[in-house]
């Protein structure tokens, strides 16, 4: 590791810390907060800005509230917090924040004839583009700190304004801290709290396209990262990816395509001019959401070749869709524009472009759509694309930090839609929303109370099951099959394994009688390797051999369409499994000595070829322990000399010098820190002394020759 590298992981470290105690501050609600958040790297500053709204903009309890006096729901989609960019020609927070108070005042739900109803809070606002002043005249900037020092009143009195209640959150530079404190020290006094995000100053010139993708910042990861721990057993995350692979059917399915009724009218120039015009255009819309059209106009392509009339079309919908409020049309006119806007990239999505802002925009549209027409027709299927919507954005990185809202926000969505579907009317959509509540389920399971919620994947899926059958569409009922089986086979590592593995294996092989192995090899040869798994996990309950036998079976079934050419990595996934399972085959008790060195060297060339394709795919996310499956072959390899029955001395060393490799290069990318490294450890240790025993002082010596010199002194104590 480079001077660099450890700089930037201090970065990394202490950029997360900040960026949680700044969501925390904002996640509280106590009113008239000011906070400053400093950070010179623009890219980074993007990042969390845009990271900030994503997780606090519109969380579900606002915007769907549940009355409680009522059986409907009244659904404002008002956001908890405002990104707005700074007004470089009246640069005046205060103002700006009034401005849009003024033309988007906190809707009033839950009125009745006998009660007024209340108002939602006001939210919290973002200010960000303080960088840009430094390009204006001195004029302006000192109009900036002037307003600054005016704005101290908002905080410091009781002065009657909507501002009073809101927070507000400055994005500064450093220059500009250093200028606040000399110039306006009454409002510096009156902050609540400095967050400084470390990083290398950005020209101020490189951020126009705020917010932006996270592809191009690597400043700060706020997701948590685990070490790996080493498994000895076959790895069960290959299990879930597996089953995960097809599982999430909105991912390609998200509901049924609505006529087209909206105002949309083609825009009659494609040309690059246009579009900078529209861009304009937009900055100035009066009745849209702001955060809505900076997301918007950060979706759009700046290359000529690639505004053409796809590129144009959602700036167009938005600029009808201002004109709709201009004309003070009804709401259900207004609701199937902002549809038409959110399925415009909900399709996006399903293309394949799940980017953080393009989620923002479908889901903030569709709220939108929700808040204008509570009665339309559609509204079961928008409640459904915006559960999945609220999934993907869990599964879009870096934003697994917040996984576990996101998902609680799918779940009330889908159960949302549940209540406004008749299963005896719509039983495709009913059994749908069902299926991917359980696949929400089994994903809050990884977070919280996993036996609780793998149980609650099981009644969704059984739900589902009992409105899809066969008939009706057989791949969609073998993929929920498939699901309940992993689902059984989750809740089986906490309570009645042999019951719930059975229920596993039961539901994998009625997936597998629908599909067609040469129609869906990859499928047929994944369910396969499920199964494999779910007997491999019973034969530690009951009927060792047998079920050990029958996870070899069906793992060497798998391999016939999980090939090294077709998918590499699953193969890997699949020899690796399978070398685990002849591993334990030969170890038991009641195998014959000729038995277990027939099932040894089986597991070895199973290990063997799943880490000779894991090495070949380097780059490649495996669904596998690399380091494990090292360590899982040097023991094999160890086994092999020390039974009894082996013969042949220069074998012998052949095995013991490719067992002590493995263990070296399994011990070589472990963290001396981890469980692992000291479990791998001991193995070079145990193989040193095997050298011994087997081959004499000489063979020792020339294991310690392997042995990299700066582990030496703590293998020889050991010794």
């Amino acid at each position: 590791m480079s001077v660099n590298d450890t700089a930037h992981n201090n970065n990394s470290n202490w950029n997360r810390q900040v960026y949680h105690r700044l969501k925390l501050a904002l996640s509280l609600g106590l009113r008239r907060q000011l906070f400053l958040a400093v950070c010179d790297d623009l890219h980074l500053r993007n990042q969390v800005a845009a990271r900030l709204h994503s997780t606090l903009a519109y969380p579900v309890g606002q915007v769907l509230y549940q009355q409680s006096n009522a059986q409907e729901n009244s659904t404002p989609a008002y956001p908890r917090l405002v990104t707005l960019r700074l007004n470089l020609n009246d640069p005046n927070p205060v103002v700006q924040i009034n401005q849009w108070l003024a033309n988007y005042p906190p809707p009033t739900v839950g009125g009745s004839k006998d009660t007024p109803g209340r108002p939602f809070p006001v939210p919290a606002f973002q200010i960000v583009g303080v960088e840009h002043l430094t390009k204006q005249p001195v004029a302006t900037q000192r109009l900036f700190l002037h307003y600054l020092r005016l704005s101290e009143q908002f905080f410091s009195t009781q002065e009657s304004s909507r501002f009073l209640e809101s927070n507000l959150l400055l994005w500064i530079p450093r220059p500009w801290l250093s200028a606040i404190k000399q110039s306006a020290p009454q409002f510096w006094r009156c902050r609540t709290g400095v967050f400084v995000f470390a990083g290398e100053p950005t020209p101020a010139t490189q951020n126009a396209g705020y917010p932006e993708r996270f592809s191009s910042s690597k400043s700060l990861d706020l997701g948590n990262i685990e070490q790996s721990i080493l498994d000895e057993s076959v790895n069960q995350a290959e299990l879930r990816t597996a089953a995960n692979e097809f599982k999430f059917e909105n991912n390609s399915d998200f509901s049924a395509e609505i006529q087209d009724n909206s105002v949309h009218q083609t825009p009659e120039s494609t040309n690059r001019s246009g579009s900078e015009n529209n861009n304009q255009s937009l900055s100035s819309l009066s009745y849209i959401s702001s955060e809505l059209t900076e997301l918007v106009i950060a979706t759009i392509g700046t290359n000529s070749a690639e505004n053409t009339e796809d590129s144009l079309q959602p700036q167009q919908i938005l600029l009808d869709i201002e004109k709709l409020h201009e004309n003070l049309v009804s709401g259900e006119i207004l609701a199937e524009a902002y549809h038409r806007l959110g399925t415009l990239y909900r399709l996006r999505i399903e293309q394949g472009e799940s980017t953080l802002e393009n989620l923002m925009v479908a889901i903030i549209a569709y709220q939108e759509a929700i808040s204008y027409d509570e009665n339309s027709p559609q509204l079961p299927d928008i409640l459904n694309d915006l559960g999945t919507l609220y999934w993907m954005l869990y599964r879009t990185p870096p934003n697994s930090e917040e996984g576990q809202t996101y998902i609680e926000q799918a779940i009330e969505f889908y159960q949302l839609a549940l209540k406004m579907i008749s299963p005896q009317t719509h039983r495709e959509t009913y059994a749908r929303v069902q299926n991917n509540l359980g696949t929400a389920y089994g994903d809050l399971a990884r977070f919280s109370h996993p036996s609780e919620n793998w149980q609650q994947a099981i009644l969704a899926y059984n739900e589902a099951l009992n409105y899809r059958t066969a008939d009706m569409d057989s791949l969609k009922y073998a993929a929920c099959q498939n699901n309940l089986g992993t689902a059984y086979w989750h809740l089986g590592q906490y309570n009645q394994p042999i019951v719930h593995l059975k229920k596993a294996i039961a539901a994998y092989n009625e997936a597998l009688v629908h599909y067609n192995p040469e129609e869906e090899p990859l499928k047929y040869g994944m369910i396969q390797n499920n199964i494999g798994t779910a007997c491999w996990n019973l034969a530690q309950y009951e009927q060792p051999v047998q079920n050990l036998q029958l996870a070899i079976n069906v793992y060497n079934k798998a391999l016939k369409y999980r090939t090294p050419a077709n998918v590499p990595s699953a193969c890997a996934a699949t020899q690796n499994n399978l070398g685990t399972a002849y591993w334990h085959l030969a170890n038991l008790s009641q195998t014959t000595k000729e038995g277990r060195q027939k099932y040894l060297q089986l597991c070895i060339s199973a290990y063997e070829e799943a880490i000779s394709l894991a090495q070949s795919l380097s780059g490649t996310p495996l669904s596998f322990d690399l380091l494990a499956s090292y360590n899982n072959l040097g023991l094999a390899h160890y086994q092999l000399v020390i039974d009894k029955s082996f013969n042949g001395d220069t074998t012998r060393s052949q095995h013991l010098e490719v067992a002590l490799d493995y263990h070296l290069q399994a011990l070589n990318a472990l963290s001396k820190q981890s469980e692992a490294y000291q479990t791998t450890f001991t193995y070079v240790v145990k193989t040193i002394r095997a050298f011994h025993n087997e081959l004499g002082i000489q063979g020792q010596n020339l294991a310690l020759s392997k042995v990299p010199s700066q582990l030496l002194p703590d293998i020889l104590s050991k010794l």
